[in-house]
Formats: structure tokens, C-alpha cells, sequence
């Protein structure tokens, strides 16, 4: 039998976009989760969403809800319930940290990533307060206004290049 492969590196399983877009991101912290091995597999099989998920801390404990990992297709009997509860797995003093940070009104847990990393399912979690709307048009039009500048500068370099190349 051959040796195991140890996996190196990290490999994005899913990512919350409307967190960043709805929310501005204070602290992040990286988390294990406590999983079954029907919802690791169904991880490795890049199957998870984030677009519902939230984090709370109850009583010293950090636990994901409302995440999405679909059961695994060949699973049989032992497979997950796809929602579940998942605890995160953070140190002592990060959990503390945490719940000084949420004492602060208007401050929530947000997921942003589930990933793989050297093969353990880690997620990141951000403590993060809601946009108004006001924020989010602001934030679209700065992103639109960066976009417009880099393409004018592309477009401005090109130009160059070519009277460079018609000497």
C-alpha cells in the first residue's frame, strides 16, 4: 500500500462575498472545525455556502450556524444533516477577545472562507459591524472609480508601447 500524501498549501473550498460587500471587516481569526467525515468529504469535493452563515459564542463556546454543507452524495445512513450546528476551534484567549469585541454594539460574527489548510478544514471568521447604504454605494463607486484609473493607465502604457515600437 502506498504512503499517504500529506496536502501542503491552501485550497479554497467557499467564500462569502456578500460579507465584504455588506459588512466592514474589523479582526479576523482563523478556526478548525469540528466535523464529520461525510461533511469532509463533501468539503473536498469543493461543495459548501456560506450566504446564510453566521457565528455566535455561547457559553465560552464558538459555534457556525446556518452554514451549508450539502450531505455527501455516496454517504449513506451516517451522512450529516447539511445545516448543522459546527463548532469552531479557537484558543482561550481569542474567544475572550472575541467576546469583548462583540460586547460592542452593533458588532457581529461573520464567516468569510471555508478552506483547506495542510489538509485540516479551517474557517475565517471576522468581527464586523453593517454597512449602511450609503457605505455600500461608496464603496462601489470608489471600486468603479479604481477600475476606470487602472484601465486608462493599461490603455495609456499600450500607447506608449507602440510609439516605441514604430521608432
Amino acid at each position: 500500500m502506498a504512503p499517504m500524501v500529506k496536502e501542503k498549501g491552501r485550497k479554497m473550498v467557499a467564500q462569502n462575498k456578500k460579507a465584504r460587500h455588506d459588512y466592514h471587516i474589523h479582526d479576523t481569526y482563523e478556526a478548525g472545525m469540528v466535523l464529520t467525515g461525510t461533511e469532509v468529504k463533501s468539503l473536498r469535493q469543493g461543495r459548501c455556502s456560506l450566504a446564510d452563515a453566521f457565528a455566535t459564542i455561547d457559553e465560552g463556546e464558538v459555534w457556525l450556524r446556518q452554514a451549508n454543507i450539502p450531505e455527501y452524495s455516496q454517504g449513506s445512513w451516517t451522512n450529516h444533516s447539511a445545516r448543522r450546528n459546527r463548532k469552531l476551534l479557537l484558543h482561550r484567549r481569542e474567544i475572550d477577545r472575541l467576546e469583548r469585541e462583540l460586547a460592542k454594539t452593533g458588532s457581529t460574527l461573520v464567516p468569510l472562507a471555508v478552506y483547506f489548510n495542510d489538509g485540516f478544514a479551517k474557517v475565517e471568521i471576522a468581527v464586523a459591524t453593517g454597512k449602511k447604504e450609503y457605505d455600500k454605494r461608496q464603496t462601489i463607486a470608489a471600486r468603479d472609480a479604481n477600475r476606470e484609473a487602472q484601465r486608462a493607465l493599461a490603455h495609456r502604457n499600450k500607447r506608449s508601447r507602440d510609439r516605441e515600437r514604430a521608432r
